[in-house]
């Protein structure tokens, strides 16, 4: 049995020489499916709640709104703590028991949606998704530098691209599974018989989903091949960008308390100048929301170069720039997936049922495997040989364990075989962007660009093919950004990764902004919202290069293993 000392996290050159705990990152994986399943399970989740509450598509994005606000709300909580009283919180407790009280949590909002669901109230089922999110911002913040310390610290990245690639997989299950609970069969289901199902299976569903929470917590808790994981490590202050961020979250709650009110107006049967108008005031308060964000971040930069006292990790541009670029890289990849279903659904893509689109969401969400899955190769010391050979079978494969998982799932997958071709796109991206982060960014935001345009001028397989291929395009942008925000930021390192996390707030703007775009001027081309998200990634990629040149830093020259 370890000692007390021997759990805390120093930053020791001995820690180099242990070896990897097999154990606890086995146990540890498993919150990185979780946050997976749950999260691509909402995509099965939000047409099913939109029929069965006769919600409008801005209204049914309320799902992703609660979902990954939750994340921001968490993540400024552990920094407030931090800034007014000197210590890391996660830290103060340790990684471990931090997961734990993070799988808790989360069981009390699965608690929270079985409650909501007996009271039939879809406003008390987004508190609980609420909850549920803030603990998987606990175990998020705790998770991924925990992985890193279960061993020698020049093999970290392999471990956190370990559990990237268990959450990509519980991103493709996560829609197959969610539908069949919901819908109780594979075969298609037409939207009354959705809008007749009984609200009981979803209280059967989080009852699993909580008692998995509680087994997980109790996994971590019992493991005495888990150390407690406490860091001694002194938080930096940041009062200016403190009192910046509360002063956002101020005004983001002024914005978006009407968009959220305006959830009850029942529009279905309105006269068309009453839904105009309705439009129109909620589009004004989200594109208030989304200034909020982007005149925030910018004039924190902005002030921070005039003078950087107060300012923490925000005096760097390379890390603001790529605050808005983790939002909205976290805003596109929900984006697409959380409006996929509704899309399907119009004649021009094949009228295809919200049962039968689980498939096509789970190709999306596994899509994302494909990529990183791909990007975990660059972890390992590989000859080039070899890492070019499993660059280019690793991607296939993962595609065929897409295709088996949901053919034994008794889905019919003829329809996507063919995109393998996207698949390929992807692999000689991989080739030309020779592992460094500022060009695979570049690329992958083009390519991301170029598939949103095709899709919102075609109809039919090509237009699918292309908004599924967003899921390849996004797959390892979000080690890219992480690596060039950080890049030189010496002691605010950790407080910039905690900034970056905060991020995430994208996933609750960018998709009811689309949504509420879609009831505007129809679902397809909505999708323009992802193209332009897209093209600030490739700009982000192709500013920041130029913004670390200047600091001494060049990427792109000397490639940082750890950014892979």
């Amino acid at each position: 049995m370890p000692t007390e000392q021997n759990d805390v996290i120093t930053n020791d050159v001995k820690s180099a020489s242990v070896p990897t705990n097999y154990g606890a990152l086995g146990t540890l994986v498993t919150v990185f499916f979780f946050w997976g399943f749950i999260a691509a399970g909402n995509s099965v989740f939000i047409p099913f709640c939109k029929h069965y509450f006769k919600l409008d598509q801005f209204q049914s994005q309320l799902i992703d709104f609660a979902f990954y606000t939750a994340y921001y709300i968490g993540a400024l909580a552990l920094f407030a703590y931090g800034a007014f009283g000197g210590k890391d919180l996660v830290g103060k407790w340790g990684y471990k028991k931090s997961i734990v009280y993070g799988l808790l949590f989360s069981a009390l909002g699965a608690a929270a949606m079985i409650i909501a669901v007996n009271a039939n109230t879809f406003a008390g089922m987004l508190v609980g998704l609420f909850i549920v999110a803030l603990g998987f911002s606990l175990q998020q913040t705790a998770a991924q530098p925990f992985a890193i310390s279960l061993g020698d610290p020049a093999t970290g990245t392999s471990r956190v691209n370990l559990g990237g690639g268990i959450n990509s997989f519980g991103t493709t299950i996560g829609p197959i599974v969610v539908a069949f609970a919901l819908f109780g069969t594979t075969a298609a289901v037409t939207d009354e018989q959705i809008a007749g199902l009984s609200l009981s299976k979803v209280i059967i569903l989080y009852s699993c989903v909580g008692a998995l929470f509680i087994g997980a917590a109790a996994l971590f808790y019992f493991s005495k091949k888990v150390p407690a994981g406490i860091s001694l490590e002194k938080v930096e202050s940041a009062p200016k960008a403190l009192y910046t961020l509360l002063i956002m979250t101020g005004l983001l709650i002024i914005m978006f308390a009407p968009v959220f009110n305006s959830y009850k107006v029942d529009l279905a049967n309105a006269p068309e100048a009453e839904v105009h108008a309705m439009n129109m005031y909620r589009m004004k308060w989200l594109m208030g929301a989304l200034a909020v964000v982007v005149v925030g971040l910018l004039f924190a930069n902005l002030s921070a170069k005039k003078s950087s006292i107060g300012w923490g990790a925000m005096q760097y541009p390379q890390l603001v720039l790529g605050m808005l670029a983790i939002f909205v890289y976290v805003g596109v990849e929900v984006a697409i997936g959380s409006n996929l279903s509704e899309l399907l659904k119009q004649e021009e893509f094949g009228g295809i049922s919200s049962s039968e689109a689980a498939k096509y969401i789970s190709m999306y969400w596994g899509s994302l495997m494909i990529g990183r899955w791909a990007g975990a190769v660059s972890a390992f010391k590989l000859s080039d040989k070899t890492k070019l050979l499993l660059q280019i079978i690793v991607p296939l494969i993962a595609f065929l364990v897409i295709i088996g998982v949901n053919t034994v799932a008794q889905y019919n997958m003829t329809p996507l075989y063919y995109y393998v071709v996207c698949v390929l796109i992807q692999i000689a991206a991989f080739y030309v962007s020779k592992d460094k982060p500022a060009r695979t960014l570049m690329i992958f935001g083009i390519l991301g660009l170029t598939a949103m345009v095709i899709g919102t001028q075609t109809t039919g397989m090509i237009s699918i093919y292309a908004f599924l291929s967003g899921g390849l395009f996004c797959s390892i942008m979000w080690p890219c950004i992480f690596t060039l925000s950080i890049a030189g930021l010496g002691k605010y390192t950790t407080e910039g990764s905690a900034f970056l996390i905060m991020m995430i707030l994208g996933g609750g703007i960018i998709p009811p902004i689309q949504g509420k775009l879609a009831d505007v001027m129809g679902i397809h081309q909505s999708y323009w919202v992802c193209a332009v998200c897209f093209a600030y990634l490739a700009f982000f990629a192709a500013v920041v290069k130029g913004i670390l040149k200047k600091q001494g830093i060049d990427y792109d020259a000397q490639v940082d293993s750890a950014g892979h």
